[in-house]
């Protein structure tokens, strides 16, 4: 099976030796999103609420460029420097994914680049 390599430039550039995401036959496998700006490669204004959004805005475009989108995702992780984040995430997590709803897991971290707030990562099927 060949891997094909994904990237959108309406999600941050990948700040190590890694890709947005893979495809792999039609499944999408993402790198972990946290809340940068891709026009400056900054961490967003604000807290976990709007660092979530900006998570799954860029995990969004990620998908796209892979042929995928939000409601074709089978399963996410969220990653929380702090557990008491977790109502005000699970909030925005659920108006982007709308009744969609794919397994997650969500685990607490002792830090995450950049110092953010909230990572996530995911796995897709691209559309038919």
């Amino acid at each position: 099976m060949v891997l094909e390599i994904v990237s959108s430039a309406h999600a941050p550039r990948a700040i190590g030796p890694y890709s947005q995401a893979l495809a792999a036959g039609q499944h999408v496998f993402t790198a972990g999103q946290i809340g940068l700006d891709p026009a400056n490669m900054e961490l967003v204004a604000g807290g976990v609420a709007e660092q979530t959004d900006r998570v799954l805005r860029n995990l969004s475009a990620v998908l796209e460029a892979a042929g995928s989108s939000l409601g074709h995702v089978i399963k996410t992780t969220v990653y929380l420097v702090d557990m008491g984040d977790f109502a005000t995430m699970n909030d925005v997590y659920a108006r982007h994914f709308g009744d969609h709803r794919p397994a997650r897991s969500t685990v607490a971290v002792a830090g995450l680049p950049k110092q953010a707030r909230v990572e996530i990562d995911a796995v897709a099927l691209r559309r038919p």
